[in-house]
């Protein structure tokens, strides 16, 4: 299994190799994953096509890295100002998400899982503070998914860079601000050293779905059984990452802010506002550019709609009882 992340990386470079050791202990010698992190066999970037090509058989990595060549892909890990995580979740698994999906996809060859989360996104590190608008013209972001297109309709100028790139790239000053994950992926990997205001709320990024792909020969030559463990694999990494990086974030966050150095800040509302604004335009063109592309967001829609009231309310309760 190629994967996206350096290897052991706090939140998806983790859950890679649990899906990996779960399926190893399970599938009792019947079925063997062997990781490979980032760059040994597969450029960060390239995952999808490797699986797709029977180059590898499987793959963890992000569906919002294949935008470029599948417009619609990004619902599968996150949309701006979307589904939460578990709101995505059951979209994914219980309102016809997961269907969607999978035909999204047999065109490149691959089986896709969701397998594991990272949880909402924070809005990114920054060297500047952004007091409005004009503050994000010509700025260099590193972001990912449609945020970045968000980003760009805002006047920034977003770039890819693999996670293992990152920090080189703020130390050399080529981009002026990093969107990335959350508190403690972002501590592990030295953001804190080089850019100091930390932004919320991450609207670009409100879900942090990874998933693992298989290769569509690969998985169909598979017994029904073993099918079951591999799936079943990820659907427990799923739960257990999203767990594993709210416990890792809220100790993260403490030690970010601890240190001195670092200013947590809010976006101006100006940059909320046209943030959503972009993305509604954004959102339609998806929708407009094929009749699957329709249909992925007519479904994700209805879910956010039938979701809102009750995450809402649920959200109202944890902050009132944070606050007791």
């Amino acid at each position: 299994m190629v994967t996206s992340w350096p290897k052991g990386r706090a939140g998806p470079g983790v859950s890679a190799q649990r899906v990996a050791d779960r399926i190893n202990a399970m599938a009792g010698g019947r079925l063997r994953v062997d990781l490979f992190a980032a760059g040994e066999i597969v450029p960060a970037l390239a995952i999808l096509d490797a699986v797709g090509a029977g180059t590898v058989e499987m793959g963890h990595t992000a569906a919002l890295y294949w935008q470029g060549k599948i417009p619609a892909a990004s619902f599968f890990t996150t949309v701006p100002f979307g589904l939460g995580p578990v709101e995505h979740q059951a979209w994914i698994e219980l309102m016809g998400g997961q269907a969607l999906w999978e035909e999204l996809y047999r065109p490149h060859g691959v089986q896709p899982f969701l397998a594991g989360n990272t949880g909402p996104s924070m809005g990114g590190w920054f060297r500047r503070r952004v007091e409005g608008l004009d503050d994000l013209k010509g700025m260099r972001i590193r972001v990912t998914g449609l945020g970045a297109e968000v980003f760009a309709r805002l006047g920034a100028v977003p770039t890819t860079i693999p996670a293992g790139d990152l920090l080189p790239a703020l130390e050399r000053g080529s981009i002026d601000a990093v969107e990335f994950l959350a508190p403690a992926t972002d501590l592990e990997t030295g953001l804190p050293r080089h850019a100091p205001f930390y932004y919320a709320p991450g609207f670009n990024k409100p879900n942090g779905a990874s998933e693992a792909l298989i290769g569509l020969s690969a998985w169909t030559a598979l017994p029904d059984d073993l099918k079951a463990i591999v799936a079943e694999a990820c659907r427990a990494e799923h739960a257990l990452g999203l767990a594993d990086a709210h416990r890792r974030n809220a100790v993260a966050l403490t030690d970010i802010l601890g240190r001195g150095g670092v200013t947590l800040e809010a976006f101006p509302r100006a940059v909320i506002e046209g943030a959503r604004k972009a993305n509604t335009a954004l959102v339609a063109e998806i929708a407009a550019s094929s009749d699957l592309a329709r249909r992925i967001v007519e479904s994700y829609q209805a879910a956010q709609a039938e979701t809102r009231s009750w995450s809402a309310l649920a959200a109202d309760m944890a902050r009132a009882m944070a606050r007791s």
